[in-house]
């Protein structure tokens, strides 16, 4: 065997009270007489076998290795070249998707966030109201409501503000600024009720008078801006048909409606006895 070492040998063993033999192949690296083995290397690594259960042994060769052909080399199948390109278009396509979705909300919630500023900074404040009777104080003829912009407010255009009113009935009343005899620059010497022709004022309509119009927004444009103060002028004869006016110790709703911005809300309680023809109310 000592001519056979550093070759490759196909070794037949056979353990004691084994029936069938096992082939070994590999190169037989020593034998070692003094203590009964020998040294293969076998595709298995190194390893040892017993002398005394070696049945046969002789050289032989080595089985050559596969090498792969060139037409033999790895490639990127069509079909998983196929699902690639779809997952990358589908994850082109998901990132568009939540891209423009992302800016969609994004513009959204800008001008949700900037009406609501604009709806809550803005508004219309009510100064006071004051009532106005006939000449036998028997029944308010007509109300007067001061009104200026909340602080802060962006400008209130008075021709798109609504004046609702509550009594027996429901009354809405707009600005016609078509007529010019509903409004007023200035309160003329004889007082705010008699600065406009009343009986010009109808049922579905009120009277504008400027109080403080500084670069005469009120006038020119019907525009109330900051600083600026105006009464609106209601004729309660037409507007509370049934009763040609309000009664002594009645009361009356408003709710004065801006385009944008918070409402004016006012509550009047017509004392139970005229004393006088202009009634604070």
């Amino acid at each position: 065997m000592e001519r056979l070492v550093g070759k490759f040998c196909k070794i037949v063993t056979k353990e004691p009270g084994e029936s069938r033999a096992s082939v070994v192949t590999g190169i037989l690296e020593d034998v070692d007489y003094k203590d009964g083995f020998i040294l293969v290397d076998s595709e298995q690594g190194l390893g040892c076998l017993r002398i005394s259960t070696v049945v046969a042994i002789k050289p032989g060769k080595r089985r050559p290795e596969h090498k792969i052909k060139k037409d033999e080399e790895a490639a990127v199948g069509i079909g998983t070249l196929i699902v690639f390109i779809a997952m990358v278009l589908v994850a082109a396509v998901a990132a568009s998707v939540v891209m423009q979705t992302g800016e969609t909300l994004q513009q959204r919630a800008y001008a949700v966030g900037k009406q609501t500023i604009r709806d809550v900074s803005s508004g219309i404040r009510i100064i006071g109201v004051t009532g106005y009777t006939d000449p036998d104080k028997t029944v308010m003829e007509y109300l007067a409501i001061a009104v200026t912009p909340r602080a802060g407010s962006y400008d209130i255009d008075l021709n798109k503000t609504l004046l609702y009113v509550m009594y027996n009935n429901f009354t809405v009343l707009g600005l016609n600024y078509q007529d010019n005899d509903v409004v007023a620059s200035s309160v003329n010497q004889s007082g705010i009720f008699h600065t406009l022709n009343m009986t010009n004022i109808t049922a579905t309509e009120y009277g504008v008078i400027a109080i403080h119009d500084a670069d005469g927004s009120i006038d020119n444009s019907y525009g109330l801006q900051t600083s600026d103060q105006a009464v609106l002028l209601v004729n309660l004869t037409d507007a509370l048909s049934e009763t040609n006016g309000l009664l002594p110790g009645e009361q009356l709703n408003g709710k004065l409606v801006p385009e944008i911005g918070a409402a004016g809300i006012f509550t009047v309680s017509a004392p139970n006895a005229f004393k006088y023809r202009v009634e604070e109310l």
